[in-house]
Formats: structure tokens, sequence, C-alpha cells
């Protein structure tokens, strides 16, 4: 059976979460469908993921708040509602403000 998600409520929930986390995060994997994998994230104001290596394909949609992806290829801000590609080199991510986003990634 499939799921459905109400992702403004899965936003809201980890905000919260991640509002009261010592580390200023919050993440759930809602879709393992190899090679299909999609995340929800939040990040607390002024927390990140550090650099880490991209997957073959991935996009970023942010669904509250504003970030800032960080790339060798130049940084991106984005704020709710928009998407956008992660370019294929090592990347990181900053919430700029509290923020979830969903991470749509491509592993193979």
């Amino acid at each position: 059976m499939t799921t459905t998600y109400d992702l403004a409520a899965l936003a809201d929930d980890h905000l919260a979460a991640a509002r009261a986390a010592a580390h200023g995060r919050s993440a759930e994997l809602l879709i393992r469908e190899d090679p299909l994998r999609i995340s929800v994230i939040a990040l607390a104001e002024g927390n990140a993921l550090e650099e880490h290596n991209a997957p073959a394909a991935a996009t970023l949609h942010v669904l509250r708040g504003r970030v800032r992806l960080t790339a060798v290829s130049g940084d991106v801000t984005l704020g709710e509602g928009e998407l956008h590609a992660i370019p294929q080199e090592r990347h990181g991510l900053t919430a700029l403000t509290d923020a979830a986003v969903l991470l749509t990634a491509v592993t193979a």
C-alpha cells in the first residue's frame, strides 16, 4: 500500500523537534524505493548539514523558512516553496531561519 504524507504537518513536526534538539536538527526518511530516497529534514536557525558528497541526482524543495545551499560552484539561497537541483559536487546546507526541506535523491 502507498502511504500519503502531509508535508505541511511533517515540516511543522520536524521543526518543533529540531528546535528542541541539542543538535538543532530532525530528519525522517519517508520513501526508500531503490534507487529513490525522499526525506524531510528540519534545521533550527543557524544549524547546518556539513559538506558531504552528492548522490547521483537530487533536488531540494524548501517547505518552510530559508536555507543556503553551499557548493564549490556557488552558493544558492532558497526560500519557502522553491525547488533547486543539488549540484553534482560536495555541498552543505545552512538554515538561515528555522527551516524544513524535502530532499529527493536518486542513489544509483
